[in-house]
């Protein structure tokens, strides 16, 4: 698996194999393995009958068959044609399949399958996966003990395996030498400096050059599903869509949010495990951008660690983040910091200024995903705070509610049912009889505040409930769900009550993103895909990604290789979505990205659920679509004031200021059919443009109000809230 810049992400398989053709063979390990498998490989005709009769006499002499007397034309037919089962009969087929084999194809022919073909031992398969897997070098790289230590091999892998039997290895290797040098392959000093060689094959180090498992085990589970378990023998390269900088971002984003999350709450920590000095150092872990330390010494400034690879660092006191600290109903205040001690364990990270920081392993989840709305090439998919920590991938596999980031396709539904951005929906109490509750359901907003008659551009930016569930029982729960499941929505994921106004529904962070790219591409449906080629091991295109795409001006020369995505909203609608998404931005409940980013392209909606048990951030530019998601498994509170605007917002944001480097705003340029008029903000009706009070408004041109706005009416007091008397 690669990233879309080509880094190895991952490898997965039975059997470690790198197919070579015989030229590419240095001279000198052909003649090893000669040495030690068949010196007469190239003179007789597939059969070695001096080497049957010498197996023969032993098994005559001795009763038992120590020697095979099988050429390595023998070895290619048992390895591809026959069992392994030691038999005479099997023996035979062998003879009679090399005599066959080698009238159909060349010495050099069977020597290349042979050496592709022949077990090496863990795993390896074949002459350069054994040079990779025990000394992590290629084929001309290796040195004459190296080469005769792999030629050795075949004979017995696991019994002169140089990783698990050193010393029956440096036999057999030292045996290969010295058959070397009778059949003058070598020279007697190159012997003998061979000889005199240590060993140094070892386990290698994974060969990974970037870390992202969700996206390697996404495209995994991708290749089984459509070639079943010849996925893991075919050879296989697979090139990803998710480029390393982007991924990495995303990585970054989730972890630092759920460490600002974590340091506004407590500090889990103690009792802290202890090391006991002159003990060997135990184990320490390493967890996302969280490494345990242990405590050398205390100072006035600070604290002096030592980090898991036997460094030293220096820990400020102003680095440890919580504040108010409360340990065991104990509050540090004048020496907040006495419960650190010399010789503890502790979890500590780095921060951007290359300061360490005490930290701990966060309690709470996030995940985020992002693609790019054009295709729905997916670019970034973090699905946990740390993959070993935890491989469920929450940014496709979770069924979290997404609250008020679902209200934009309720508020799409109305602008298509006629409804505009300057409409007037009462943001009043409201009681909803169900008889399948035991109660009936009585909504609030998130303030527990009502602003009375409310334009749909201020109940969006502003995420008022109330407004929102109006607008659903005007609009209909069925136009709702048809136009939802437009967006990609699957109908199981959708409640068919008015709770949908809220997001009772369940959707994946990667679903949401796909449905919000919609907003950011003109209008169209794109479907993530992940595998952008997959090629064999000869280099030949096996499979390549034909996406169905968005394009607002189809008249481009490509334009007849593409797939058109289709369309799911008008334009209209869809300039009218966004001028409305851009205002929560502005405006809103996500300012904070406008204040940190400093672009006036973004757009989005924050997401909180009852009781706050999960935060959603939803936004995205006309390049990148994004969904951020923080919360706990169980669904337990993130406590009061996490709201998405808090809690994940700032994931994205962190994202995006990687995503959006050196990419040029937008403008949102009105379609035709989309017109702006001066309104009274109260009412939503026309107001003279001499009139300080109004307001430009887009509309689409058949929804313009054609009445003026009334005098102001005058206004009484119900229950400390101010209405209009012409309301009522």
């Amino acid at each position: 698996m690669y990233s879309q810049d080509g880094l190895l992400i991952g490898q997965f398989g039975e059997k470690r194999r790198i197919p070579i053709a015989i030229g590419e063979v240095p001279q000198l390990q052909i003649r090893a393995f000669l040495a030690a498998e068949d010196e007469r490989f190239y003179t007789h005709p597939g059969v070695d009958y001096k080497g049957l009769l010498r197996a023969a006499n032993q098994l005559i002499a001795t009763g038992k068959k120590r020697q095979g007397g099988s050429t390595i034309t023998m070895q290619v037919a048992r390895n591809f044609l026959l069992s392994k089962e030691k038999t005479f009969l099997r023996k035979l087929k062998e003879i009679l399949l090399a005599l066959q084999i080698e009238q159909r194809y060349s010495k050099d022919q069977i020597l290349e399958l042979y050496l592709n073909k022949i077990y090496m031992g863990q795993r390896a398969y074949g002459l350069a996966a054994a040079a990779q897997t025990y000394y992590g070098k290629n084929l001309n790289e290796l040195k004459l003990y190296q080469q005769a230590m792999i030629a050795g091999l075949p004979k017995a892998p696991s019994v002169y395996n140089p990783i698990v039997n050193a010393d029956r290895a440096l036999e057999r290797r030292n045996y290969v030498l010295r058959r070397m040098l009778e059949l003058n392959y070598i020279k007697y000093n190159e012997y003998n400096q061979a000889l005199n060689t240590a060993d140094d094959a070892t386990i290698q180090p994974t060969n990974i050059q970037f870390n992202a498992p969700f996206v390697a085990e996404m495209a995994r589970q991708e290749l089984v599903d459509k070639y079943g378990d010849d996925a893991y023998t075919l050879g296989l390269k697979v090139y990803t869509t998710v480029p390393s900088r982007l991924q990495t971002a995303s990585d970054r984003a989730v972890q630092s949010a759920l460490h600002q999350y974590d340091e506004r709450h407590h500090y889990r920590g103690l009792p802290h495990k202890k090391f006991k000095p002159g003990n060997m150092l135990p184990a320490l872990q390493t967890l996302g951008d969280c490494r345990q330390a242990v405590v050398t010494s205390l100072s006035a400034t600070g604290i002096t660690i030592k980090l898991p690879d036997d460094s030293t660092a220096s820990l400020p006191w102003q680095n440890i983040p919580w504040e108010n600290l409360v340990i065991n109903k104990t509050r540090y205040q004048d020496n907040k910091f006495s419960f650190i001690q010399p010789n503890d364990i502790i979890w500590v990270r780095q921060l951007a200024d290359q300061s360490w920081a005490l930290s701990q392993i966060p309690a709470a989840e996030g995940a985020f995903a992002a693609l790019n709305p054009v295709n729905g090439a997916i670019l970034a998919i973090s699905g946990s705070f740390d993959f070993n920590r935890s491989s469920f991938n929450r940014a496709t596999q979770s069924r979290r509610q997404p609250g008020s980031g679902f209200k934009p396709f309720i508020y799409t539904a109305a602008l298509e049912k006629g409804f505009t951005p300057a409409s007037i929906i009462n943001d009043a109490p409201i009681v909803i009889e169900d008889p399948s509750l035991e109660n009936d359901w009585r909504p609030e907003n998130y303030t527990r505040k009502y602003l009375g008659p409310t334009a749909l551009r201020v109940a969006l930016r502003q995420s008022i409930n109330l407004v929102s569930i109006r607008l659903l029982q005007d609009v209909g729960i069925p136009y709702a769900l048809e136009t939802s499941m437009r967006f990609g929505f699957s109908r199981e994921q959708l409640p068919t009550t008015l709770s949908l106004a809220l997001g009772s529904g369940n959707a994946p962070p990667l679903k949401m993103a796909a449905a919000y790219a919609v907003f950011a591409n003109g209008g169209f449906l794109v479907k993530p895909y992940l595998i952008d080629r997959i090629e064999d091991h000869t280099g030949s295109v096996l499979f390549q990604a034909n996406p169905e795409t968005a394009c607002l001006d189809c008249q481009d020369d490509n334009q007849s290789l593409r797939k058109p995505a289709p369309r799911v909203i008008s334009e209209k609608t869809h300039f009218l979505m966004n001028s409305l998404l851009r205002d929560v931005v502005e405006r809103g409940t996500a300012t904070q990205a406008k204040q940190v980013l400093n672009r006036s392209d973004l757009a989005g909606k924050t997401g909180t659920t009852n009781e706050q048990r999960d935060a959603w951030f939803n936004g995205y530019t006309h390049n990148i679509a994004a969904s951020a998601w923080l919360g706990f498994d169980n669904s337990h509170s993130l406590g009061k004031g996490e709201t998405g605007g808090k809690a994940a917002l700032p994931m994205w944001i962190e994202f995006m200021k990687t995503a959006l480097e050196n990419i040029p705003e937008t403008q949102l340029i009105p379609p035709t059919g989309i017109v702006q008029a001066y309104i009274n903000p109260r009412d939503g009706l026309l107001l003279a443009q001499d009139n300080k009070n109004g307001l430009w408004e887009y509309f689409a041109e058949e929804t313009v109000p054609k009445v003026y706005s009334a005098p102001k009416q005058p206004e009484f007091e119900l229950d400390g809230e101010w209405y209009q008397e012409a309301l009522f």
